[in-house]
């Protein structure tokens, strides 16, 4: 999971009953604790679903960001899938505060750029990949495995295929472990979570706790 602090080590520190229902205690306040410094987060040339060709580091920069790695064909209701929906929720809730929602970014890219093609990754954001007047969210692919691998390992996310495939099955499986990575404006990963910390209230706390922090800056 990368390392612990803030909201993430809080759950940890409660046990599963705080994971499994993370209402039953108080959050601490945004700003109240410190999410440290993990890495700078790698550039590279990435697609944007509409096609046009851009550096990874136009949406890893001047906005916090939630990245994560996924692939539009996952069936594993512990990866992308939970990935896209706890991404949604937050959309929806920071879609509201018109002082924080330009302050904010998504970006979803995909492990396969052979078959996560542009109009691809354009179809699996539906509305959310289109829609402009809320939270910017990007759904982002690649050129090449090729391109696309120094970005992986300066994640550290790895990937793999597995080795077989089902009868009938035209796409490979990926094997991966989810991550979602918690971006600062300057392009440093504060937190990341993986799927027992991946909850909509802790990642929300999270995000308010870095703009306070980009706020008491200026």
């Amino acid at each position: 999971m990368g390392r612990l602090h803030g909201c993430a080590l809080a759950l940890m520190l409660l046990g599963p009953a705080a994971v499994a229902a993370p209402a039953q205690f108080a959050l601490p306040a945004p700003g109240a604790y410190k999410l440290e410094r993990i890495l700078k987060a790698p550039d590279g040339i990435v697609l944007d679903s509409d096609g046009s060709r851009h550096r990874l580091s136009e949406f890893t920069t001047g906005k916090v960001t939630l990245f994560s790695f996924i692939y539009t064909y996952c069936t594993d209701a512990k990866g992308c899938p939970l990935a896209y929906e706890t991404l949604h929720t937050l959309k929806k809730t920071l879609g509201k505060d018109a002082r924080t929602r330009d302050q904010v970014r998504f970006v979803s890219m995909s492990f396969d750029p052979t078959y996560d093609t542009p109009p691809a990754m354009r179809s699996y954001g539906g509305l959310d990949a289109r829609e402009r007047g809320g939270v910017d969210w990007r759904f982002l692919t690649s050129r090449s495995n090729a391109e696309l691998a120094p970005m992986l390992d300066g994640f550290g996310q790895d990937v793999s295929v597995a080795a077989e495939r089902a009868p009938g099955q035209r796409v490979p499986t990926l094997s991966h472990l989810l991550k979602v990575y918690l971006i600062d404006a300057s392009g440093t990963v504060r937190e990341i979570y993986s799927t027992s910390f991946l909850q909509s209230d802790v990642v929300l706390n999270d995000i308010r706790t870095l703009l306070l922090e980009a706020q008491r800056k200026r």
